[in-house]
């Protein structure tokens, strides 16, 4: 979590259902995709809402090859290069001629585009 204070952009608190670390604005857990709160501003948030990257790539195991393992890794750097966080996505193997689709993306609202906070 991150040492922001409550209220301000990039304030950060614990999702109830699954646990991760999400941001104190969102009305839906990007992870777990449960709602967080009752109110008619998640309806305007969910709209206002974009994104600004999004990539998805797919790979397959050759039919010839033995069975590979992969580790998929995310890294989020700042202007300087700097990284901010690095985390470990995901693990897995592939036997011959499985195939594996990974997607990235990243959404974006307005800080403070949560307005006022119910909590359930």
């Amino acid at each position: 979590m991150t040492t922001t204070r409550p209220g301000t952009a990039g304030a950060t608190r614990i999702c109830p259902h699954c646990r991760e670390t999400i941001l104190e604005s969102a009305g839906v857990c990007p992870a777990c995709r449960h709602k967080l709160r009752f109110s008619e501003s998640t309806d305007t948030t969910a709209a206002s809402a974009s994104t600004p990257l999004r990539v998805e790539g797919s790979f397959r195991n050759p039919v010839d090859s033995g069975a590979w393992e992969y580790s998929m890794v995310l890294t989020i750097r700042n202007e300087r290069g700097e990284e901010i966080a690095r985390k470990l996505v995901g693990v897995g193997a592939m036997q011959p001629d499985e195939q594996r689709t990974f997607t990235l993306s990243v959404e974006m609202n307005p800080a403070g585009a949560g307005g006022k906070r119910t909590w359930h």
